[in-house]
């Protein structure tokens, strides 16, 4: 599991390595191992009527909430998570993720989940441990309406009033939300706890309650029969009210739908400019970075003091078969679909020759950014190369791979950067 950002010198399954780090006079690279001994997994349901702005804390209602909900329930269907392996697994795990629950015994589980109630799931996940040597990035919850009947109930204040109303579910057979590692709690070594919270105010943004029809019962109806606009405008802000990274949603018709909520995929991206790349001066040793041995590669890595710089040194004793036979990563790199990036980083080699240099997706491996293949020279030279993703994510991974024959290498100053 990812925690720190760093990674440790260990043995892996399938004869796959992580290099480990030299001494010397140099700084110490030390981290922890890709996966946990034990993870556990902990998830709260709630409601929320905080401003849906950055850094807000969450609050109940407080008096003259303009919109309070009632009961509010679903079922909750399926828990995934989703990481990184060097490790083998299937490609089903690596492109959709390892379910977590309900378990293998009893797959057509359901757990009713009421978010007015705060539900807390501690008890049926009791037997989930998240440990599967992976680098984990997100965790995804789904959900289905809990029947036909399935509705919202609230009160909406107009004219100093409150008035009832009932938001039909069955809108939606299914919804899906994927939380990014920020915003799961870690702050336990030994748990990982999800919040799920429902935000009011996101769900009611941009309607316009004065406008609806009340019926004969004095109940405003929201569905596809009655206030059909407003259904119809609440249903679009439905899901991302739940504030994930990204969701997904078969609506009533079999319509399947999948999208980033926006300000959350802004602060993940950054703003235009900003380094990407962790870490790309290599001032806190090997923070962020994975340095990575496999087939008969034999390589290792030192941060040197330079001018009050840092430099990675980088000395491959056998090259092993491939080019990535020694690879240095680092994952996690945010990329925007359409929009031209800059590749910049400046390396040397004591021996001149050609290296692979790749931006590619973390899943399925491929290619997003730039594939290419410079000769490195016995001088500093920088390596600069504009590039525009092919799609968007924010797990693309920046690799360099470093092998086929015995060398050494020096590397700063690697910089990812939005051009527009």
């Amino acid at each position: 599991m990812r925690f720190n950002g760093f990674l440790a010198c260990s043995v892996l399954a399938v004869s796959f390595f992580i290099g480990c780090s030299s001494g010397g006079g140099s700084e110490p690279l030390s981290g922890i191992e890709i996966g946990n001994p034990a993870l556990a997994l902990t998830a709260d349901f709630s409601v929320d009527y905080a401003e849906v702005v950055p850094g807000s804390l969450r609050k109940q209602a407080k008096d003259e909430e303009p919109v309070l909900l009632d009961s509010f329930a679903m079922e909750l269907v399926e828990v995934r998570s989703y990481s990184s392996y060097y490790v083998a697994v299937s490609n089903d795990i690596k492109e959709k993720g390892r379910p977590v629950w309900p378990s293998e015994d009893v797959p057509e589980s359901q757990l009713p989940i009421s978010f007015t109630e705060g539900t807390s799931v501690d008890e049926p996940f009791k037997s989930i441990n998240l440990d599967d040597d992976g680098y984990l990035k997100e965790i995804g919850v789904s959900f289905q309406p809990e029947g036909p009947n399935s509705v919202i109930r609230g009160r909406v204040l107009l004219d100093g009033e409150y008035v009832p109303f009932e938001y039909d579910l069955n809108g939606f057979q299914r919804v899906g939300m994927r939380y990014h590692l920020s915003q799961i709690d870690l702050s336990s070594d030994s748990v990982a706890n999800l919040s799920v919270a429902f935000h009011v105010r996101c769900f009611t943004e941009g309607v316009d309650f004065s406008k609806a029809e009340v019926s004969d019962d004095g109940i405003i109806h929201l569905d596809n029969a009655n206030n059909i606009t407003l259904w119809q405008a609440l249903n679009k802000n439905f899901v991302p009210s739940f504030r994930p990274l990204r969701y997904s949603y078969t609506d009533a018709q079999g319509m399947a739908v999948e999208d980033f909520v926006k300000d959350i995929w802004d602060g993940v991206i950054g703003a235009m400019s900003d380094n990407t790349i962790r870490n790309g001066d290599f001032s806190n040793g090997l923070d962020y970075w994975i340095f990575f041995t496999q087939l008969r590669g034999v390589a290792t890595a030192t941060v040197l003091n330079e001018k009050g710089g840092h430099v990675l040194k980088i000395d491959v004793t056998n090259g092993g078969s491939n080019s990535y036979s020694v690879q240095l990563i680092q994952e996690d790199v945010a990329l925007v679909a359409g929009k031209k990036y800059k590749c910049v980083f400046t390396i040397w080699s004591n021996v001149e020759g050609q290296i692979t240099a790749r931006i590619g997706t973390y899943d399925d491996y491929e290619t997003v950014g730039f594939m290419e293949h410079p000769i490195v020279k016995t001088s500093g030279h920088s390596f600069e190369k504009e590039f525009t993703p092919s799609e968007s994510t924010p797990f693309a991974r920046f690799e360099l791979n470093l092998g086929k024959k015995e060398r050494t290498f020096y590397i700063k100053d690697i910089k990812i950067y939005r051009l527009e």
